[in-house]
């Protein structure tokens, strides 16, 4: 049974728990991928989930300034004890609501294309998957792309 964890804006504060733990999350080197600045400048559309102060979750997003209808997960992590349990889907929707508040008609975000489970929960989410694209983040550096459509308010 998993905590029933509160989710909260994340503050530029809570970078150094969160990178403290996706290396271990993901059983391999990934902190590279989340440097400091995403929540120094994303922190208001970013998402903590917490349970008495314990990190359960992360979500790291943002309201694009260049693509005004759109938003984008870039980076989201659950503890693996507690995988399984909907925690991810109550941070994407989260997000999905940050982003409607904020005007945006569609929510993307990109993993590789090794990303089996991510895929599968990209598409139960109800985003469209596309992809494999060829050198998509430089050479030999291939992506699938989600993209899903939020219902307008």
């Amino acid at each position: 049974m998993a905590p029933d964890f509160r989710l909260r804006p994340a503050e530029p504060a809570d970078y150094d728990r969160v990178i403290a733990v996706v290396d271990d999350w993901w059983g391999r080197s990934i902190h590279g991928s989340l440097p400091r600045l995403f929540l120094d400048h994303f922190h208001r559309t970013s998402i903590i989930a917490e349970h008495d102060e314990r990190l359960g979750g992360f979500l790291v997003g943002f309201l694009s300034p260049s693509m005004p209808d759109a938003a984008y997960i870039h980076f989201v992590g659950v503890d693996p004890r507690f995988r399984g349990n909907g925690l991810a889907r109550r941070l994407y929707r989260g997000f999905f609501d940050i982003a409607q508040a904020g005007h945006r008609s569609v929510v993307r975000a990109i993993t590789s294309p090794q990303n089996d489970a991510s895929i599968a929960f990209h598409t139960k989410m109800g985003f469209t998957v596309t992809g494999p694209h060829p050198d998509y983040d430089g050479p030999s550096t291939d992506r699938i792309l989600f993209e899903r459509r939020l219902p307008t308010m």
